[in-house]
């Protein structure tokens, strides 16, 4: 049985790699804005927001699926949406037809991912229920690590198999279309739900050790509370810093001068994701979800400050900064929801909170874009500043909500 665990988790963790295509949109943002968006950056951009934005939503019936029909078939009918997604959006070569990659790339390739990303945590963490920390981390840094692998890859498939904004990037939709299918029908193939009851002894005796009155939130009651609404509200503040810069790192490091290394602005943010998600989730263990969450919302307010003063290397520790407590949100904000509302309908319940992040990617990128394109016009890309004190504002505020949560729970 301990065999089957563990294939659970190399297999989840090698399906999370592959989702780890969410992150690298950055390398394909200039050759599609310039060709099939007509120097439109916003409209481009949109496209990474609503693979975020579906994401959250898929998570929702994937679910579902997986609840009734096992963890194995769910993430087969995912990796079934997002190859056919990617596959048809190699077809997509002309502005006429922009639209199409917004149902293709975005809506199909996001809920695909759905069906694949919580399910597989949750599948993995009921093998190891005394470890949910270790394991989510473990799977989480998965995805990732998977934007820094696949970053250099793509680039060198749109380079080599059509050109920047000439045919490479329907190349490397192609590419990653096979890829999803590949990985996620065989992959699924080792995925096994744990059966009912496993390991339940020692998880009892050691939530009898470390019991807290918390309030179990049905999701409807959830829904019904203003707790529901603020802290989702905070979800949609603290990832519109984290999004920006990772949705256009390549573009400002290419625009400050460093074109033959750009694509190291992509890696920076992704690998100090990655890492930001393994600290800052066992950080939040000894300082409380809240308070770890009011740090990086801090820390990030921050940095985006800093957007209009670094120069040369230091735009890349920017941009793992950036990344590195990016990363904390997301890994930080399921234990949060967890404390607000309960762990026993946990797996209902972060569904709907994880619409912040799909919320906030929309913005996120629509603000960005918004001024990318002033900042083209003006011919400096300095003129993005703007959308990255918005970002910082929200950050603050996020703050004062988090405050405010907390003194409703504790009435």
């Amino acid at each position: 049985m301990k065999n089957q665990g563990l294939s659970t988790v190399i297999a989840s963790v090698i399906i999370q790699l592959t989702l780890g295509v969410i992150y690298i949109w950055s390398v394909f943002q200039t050759g599609i804005a310039s060709k099939i968006f007509e120097g439109d950056n916003a409209r481009a951009g949109l496209i990474m927001s609503l693979v975020i934005a579906f994401m959250c939503i898929g998570c929702i019936p994937g679910g579902r699926v997986a609840l009734k029909y096992g963890t194995r078939k769910s993430v087969f009918i995912g990796g079934l949406i997002m190859g056919l997604g990617f596959f048809l959006a190699s077809f997509i070569r002309t502005p006429e037809f922009s639209w199409a990659l917004w149902l293709t790339y975005g809506v199909m390739g996001g809920f695909g991912m759905g069906f694949c990303y919580s399910t597989t945590i949750s599948c993995a963490q009921k093998w190891y229920p005394h470890k949910k920390g270790m394991i989510s981390g473990i799977i989480v840094f998965g995805l990732g690590i998977g934007g820094v692998l696949f970053a250099p890859i793509v680039r060198w498939v749109i380079v080599n198999f059509g050109g920047v904004g000439t045919g490479g990037e329907q190349s490397a939709f192609l590419v990653l279309a096979i890829a999803f299918l590949v990985v996620c029908s065989i992959g699924s193939l080792f995925l096994k739900d744990a059966p009912d009851g496993w390991m339940q002894d020692a998880v009892a005796a050691k939530a009898k050790a470390n019991a807290k009155p918390v309030k179990n939130y049905t999701t409807t009651e959830m829904l019904k509370s203003t707790q529901f609404y603020l802290v989702t509200l905070t979800f949609i503040f603290a990832v519109l810093g984290g999004v920006m810069f990772a949705n256009y790192a390549m573009q400002i490091a290419t625009e400050r001068g460093m074109v033959e290394i750009a694509v190291v602005g992509i890696m920076a943010v992704t690998i100090s994701n990655s890492l930001g998600r393994l600290f800052w989730g066992t950080i939040s263990d000894k300082l409380g979800t809240a308070n770890t969450l009011m740090v990086i919302l801090g820390i990030t307010a921050a940095l985006m400050w800093l957007f209009p003063v670094v120069n040369g290397a230091w735009n890349f520790v920017l941009f793992a900064a950036v990344g590195f407590a990016y990363g904390g949100v997301l890994s930080t904000f399921p234990a949060h929801t967890a404390n607000t509302f309960g762990p026993k309908y946990m797996t209902a319940n972060y569904g709907y909170v994880l619409q912040g992040l799909g919320i906030g990617s929309i913005i996120a990128t629509w603000v960005a874009g918004i001024f990318k394109n002033i900042a083209d016009e003006g011919g400096n890309i300095d003129l993005m500043f703007p959308a990255f004190i918005i970002a910082s504002v929200a950050c603050v505020a996020g703050i004062f909500l988090i405050l405010t949560v907390n003194k409703m729970n504790k009435a």
